[in-house]
C-alpha cells in the first residue's frame, strides 16, 4: 500500500456529512521507485516519533533516517507536518484494512458487537505498529490534521460509519452518525487512560472502554 492510496479515504464532520480527505502530498510519487521512497519516508517518521515524539521529528532527521537527500523529501512534503498527515492518513488506512478483514471474518449479531474486535486491533496498532503510540491518528501534531474541516476522532468515526453500514446493511441516519461520534470521542478517552497506566494498554481499563461503548450502542440500536 502506498500513501497515495490515502487520497481518497472519506471522513465525517460534526454535521454528519462524508468529505473527502486530500492527499498532503506536494505531488504523487510517478513511478514505483518514487512511492517506495515516500514510505521509507513515512517509515523514518515513524521511528523517530516512537524514538523522540513529534517535538524531536524534522526533514531533516526524516531525510537521514530514509537515507534520502533533503532535497527528496521536499520534492513530496512541504514540511513535517505533512510527513506526519501522511503517516496518520496511512495508519487510518491501516486500522480500516484491518477491520474491513475482522468484519468479513467474524460472525457478530449485529453492529455493536463489533466493539471488543475494533477495539483490540487499536490496542494491537498501539503495541506494534512504527510510530502510532504517539501519533495515533495525528493528535499529538493537529486535532485537524486528517482533515481541514472534521476533527480527526470525527473522521474515524465517518470511516466506521460507512463500513458498519456497508456490511449490516444499517440505515445511514444522523442518529447513527451522532452514536457513533460519541462513540469514538468515549473510547479515545478511556483508552487514552489504559495506555497511561501500562505502556501495552491497561487490560482492566480496556475491558471497560469495550463494555462502555458496547452497552452505549447496544441502547442506541433498541431505542432506535
Amino acid at each position: 500500500m502506498v500513501v497515495v492510496a490515502c487520497h481518497g479515504v472519506s471522513g465525517s464532520g460534526d454535521n454528519g456529512r462524508v468529505t473527502e480527505i486530500r492527499t498532503p502530498l506536494r505531488r504523487l510519487p510517478a513511478q514505483r521507485r518514487s512511492a517506495e521512497r515516500v514510505q521509507r519516508m513515512l517509515d523514518a517518521c515513524a521511528d523517530i516519533l516512537d524514538e523522540d515524539g513529534y517535538d524531536g521529528l524534522t526533514t531533516t532527521r526524516i531525510a537521514q533516517r530514509a537515507e534520502v537527500a533533503i532535497g527528496s523529501v521536499y520534492q513530496f512534503f512541504p514540511d513535517k507536518r505533512a510527513v506526519a498527515q501522511a503517516l496518520a492518513l496511512r495508519n487510518l488506512e491501516v486500522f480500516g484494512e484491518r477491520i474491513s478483514r475482522t468484519l468479513a471474518e467474524g460472525t457478530f449479531e449485529d453492529w455493536s458487537d463489533t466493539v471488543g474486535a475494533i477495539i483490540d486491533i487499536f490496542v494491537e496498532m498501539h503495541r506494534t505498529l512504527p510510530g502510532f503510540r504517539v501519533l495515533r491518528f495525528g493528535d499529538v501534531a493537529d486535532v485537524n490534521l486528517l482533515d481541514s474541516d472534521a476533527d480527526n476522532n470525527a473522521v474515524v468515526a465517518g470511516r466506521l460509519r460507512m463500513m458498519i453500514t456497508e456490511t449490516f446493511g444499517v440505515q445511514d441516519t444522523p442518529g447513527l452518525a451522532t452514536a457513533l461520534a460519541i462513540a469514538v470521542e468515549a473510547g479515545d478517552a478511556v483508552l487514552k487512560m489504559a495506555f497511561r497506566r501500562d505502556p501495552d494498554g491497561d487490560p482492566e481499563i480496556v475491558a471497560e472502554a469495550e463494555r462502555l461503548i458496547h452497552g452505549y450502542l447496544a441502547s442506541h440500536i433498541r431505542e432506535s
